[in-house]
């Protein structure tokens, strides 16, 4: 159910210096990203997938962790908007030999870059960076606590397939505990009206989780049922996630969606999963890659709505 393609708006509309989380943004705010997104969607299906409208903008690629979708989508949004960009691993570059994060970040606002870009396993980075520079800082996903164009491209996801996010019921079932995707899905989602219910492991829910107005559920059947959109999280074993559950096997034979539980959900219910997927322990493949799985339109709409982002803060107005 695709969307009209919007008119871009004005980024002197937008007055955020930083995107840094979803908490800080307004529902207007996230109203006009996901409205400037669809007019970036439209470019990317075009036959020359580029404009103009980034021409002279430098943005540097900050990622000391791993990253395929986050990282490439924000590229090729650079790349679709005519931006420079230069990429930094940490394992190539000074930080490797001792330098801090800010004296890297200060060395590369030397060269002038009008945005950073930065995935950090410290929560919080990207905070520390906008308070000390002067160009645009973008969070592309920092230690446990925050993935703001995540939370963003999936709304847009949702709001492409079922035309609104006002009144839907999203279960977010998995590693709840350690997810970023999870706590920035939590801050958007009910912003724009829809109903969250979370479910995984009592060992990998955050603690005092019912102070964040979620319905709270051990049980997945319980959150999927009667849902319209279903999101799984993968188990987060590099920050601690793998230590809530005894195996792989057993959590996939409580906790994994099986072809049995999605049809739980409401027939028209859409199955959603931030990737990298753990086929067999939090998702079978029979619903991964079945009726009804938008897994792969979330990645297409990473480009468009990290184009989205870097318009709205370092593009042009168009009464410069």
């Amino acid at each position: 159910m695709s969307r009209k393609p919007e008119t871009p708006a004005d980024p002197a509309s937008f007055t955020k210096k930083d995107l840094l989380d979803i908490e800080s943004l307004s529902k207007a705010e996230i109203q006009m990203i996901l409205d400037t997104a669809e007019s970036m969607a439209e470019i990317n299906k075009r036959t020359i997938k580029k404009v103009p409208t980034l021409r002279g903008r430098l943005v540097a690629n900050l990622f000391y962790e791993n990253s395929t979708r986050t990282r490439f989508s924000f590229e090729i949004a650079e790349r679709r908007l005519t931006a420079d960009s230069i990429s930094f691993a940490a394992a190539t570059s000074s930080a490797s030999k001792g330098e801090t994060l800010l004296d890297t970040c200060r060395n590369l606002e030397a060269m002038a870059p009008d945005a950073i870009v930065i995935r950090h396993q410290a929560s919080g980075a990207p905070h520390f960076l906008a308070r000390n520079l002067k160009c645009a800082v973008i969070n592309a996903g920092d230690g446990t606590h925050a993935h703001p164009t995540q939370a963003l491209l999936d709304a847009f996801t949702i709001r492409r397939a079922k035309g609104k996010l006002d009144g839907l019921r999203v279960a977010i079932c998995g590693d709840v505990r350690f997810s970023r995707v999870a706590r920035s899905n939590l801050a958007l989602l009910p912003k724009m009206g829809a109903e969250v219910t979370l479910a995984g492991p009592r060992t990998l829910l955050p603690p005092e989780i019912e102070r964040t107005g979620a319905r709270v559920t051990t049980r997945i059947e319980e959150a999927v049922d009667g849902a319209d959109v279903v999101m799984m999280l993968r188990v987060q074993k590099e920050r601690g996630g793998g230590l809530g559950f005894p195996s792989d096997r057993e959590y996939f034979e409580l906790f994994g969606l099986t072809p049995e539980r999605r049809k739980l959900a409401r027939k028209d219910a859409i199955v959603m999963h931030p990737g990298p997927m753990n086929r067999g322990v939090e998702i079978d493949s029979a619903v991964a890659d079945g009726p009804g799985s938008v897994i792969l339109d979330q990645v297409e709409a990473g480009v468009a709505v990290r184009m989205a982002v870097l318009y709205l803060l370092i593009g042009v107005s168009g009464d410069e």
